[in-house]
């Protein structure tokens, strides 16, 4: 996985010889809306993979918020291999580095501290005017955009993700999904025993047929849509394609829960939402990167998932907040 080490990249040093990954701190955590990073989206970029759940987060929130045209994006090759997170433009659906023309993601943390020693991951929310990263964590890089730039005092489309009322609320939703479901999916994926391979299932179905459960009387998981339905969906998109075999998360499939797969279509539906999902670069990261998992390296050729199919979740309590009838 490598690691950088006092600003040199280590490709042979793994994450987990340093720290628990669940637990470790990152360097970068500051926030949007601070005298040192001003509340203009204009000046921010985001590092990003298509092929990360994590960075989805940040990709729905900015594609919701109607800020594809204010914050710039970068987005990674999906193989990652020994020198980490690497830029290849000429790969469709990948990008250069459009602010630095680096190479690596390495290199762009080095950018922001030559003497950086921490693991190189996505999302990254950089600052064009500070010349810094500003957050490495996607919880709160989705935070701090919906904070300052969602509802209707916001330069977005006036969707609230984030109502200020009930941030404690979503929070706390956010939490509950994190352990069993998306970090739940991984423990199964890298369980080194069939106890902890079974005990990580376990967790993620008894999550999954909780939220079955709540959905089946509303919208949304909180009623109306919020950073939490981000954080379900960039899992439950991935479900079916990569963790049900690749994980052998394989109990139940999304489309066999009627509420979560409808869920899943709906949010899917929603403006913007369906340019942040790339199956092609979400496969080949997982099936060709995790090579102790699937060693071949062949990348699936389904399963042919229709997530344009129709639904009936509008007519359930719970909406869009604060936006124009075509995203009702």
């Amino acid at each position: 996985m490598g690691r950088l080490i006092d600003g040199d990249w280590h490709a042979d040093v793994s994450n987990e010889v340093w720290a628990d990954l669940d637990h470790e701190e990152t360097a970068f955590r500051n926030e949007v809306g601070t005298e040192v990073h001003p509340a203009d989206p204009e000046r921010y970029h985001l590092y990003v993979s298509w092929a990360c759940p994590w960075a989805h987060g940040t990709l729905l929130t900015r594609a919701l918020l109607g800020l594809d045209d204010a914050i710039g994006i970068s987005v990674v090759d999906p193989h990652r291999q020994d020198d980490g997170w690497e830029f290849t433009p000429e790969k469709a659906g990948s990008t250069p580095d459009r602010l630095h023309g680096s190479d690596y993601l390495h290199e762009v943390y080095t950018g922001a501290d030559p003497d950086y020693t921490g693991r190189v991951s996505v999302p990254v929310l950089w600052d064009r005017e500070a010349e810094t990263i500003v957050n490495e964590e996607s919880d709160e890089i989705m935070r701090t955009l919906a904070a300052n730039f969602g509802g209707g005092g916001g330069p977005g489309n006036g969707i609230d993700l984030y109502p200020e009322g009930r941030r404690d609320e979503v929070d706390d939703a956010i939490d509950d999904l994190y352990g069993p479901v998306n970090r739940g999916v991984y423990r199964a994926g890298f369980a080194e025993t069939q106890a902890d391979y079974e005990a990580a299932v376990a967790d993620v179905f008894d999550a999954l047929d909780h939220w079955e459960d709540v959905l089946s009387e509303q919208r949304f998981l909180l009623g109306d849509l919020t950073l939490a339905d981000l954080r379900l969906f960039a899992t439950l998109v991935r479900f079916d394609s990569v963790y049900y075999t690749h994980f052998k998360v394989n109990r139940r499939r999304v489309v066999d829960y009627p509420n979560l797969w409808g869920f899943t279509r709906d949010v899917y539906g929603l403006p913007g939402v369906a340019e942040t999902v790339n199956l092609d670069h979400i496969k080949e990261h997982y099936y060709r990167s995790h090579t102790d998992i699937n060693p071949t390296g062949f990348v699936p050729v389904g399963p042919d998932v229709d997530f344009e199919a129709a639904h009936d979740r509008e007519e359930l309590p719970g909406e869009v907040s604060g936006v124009a009838p075509k995203f009702a």
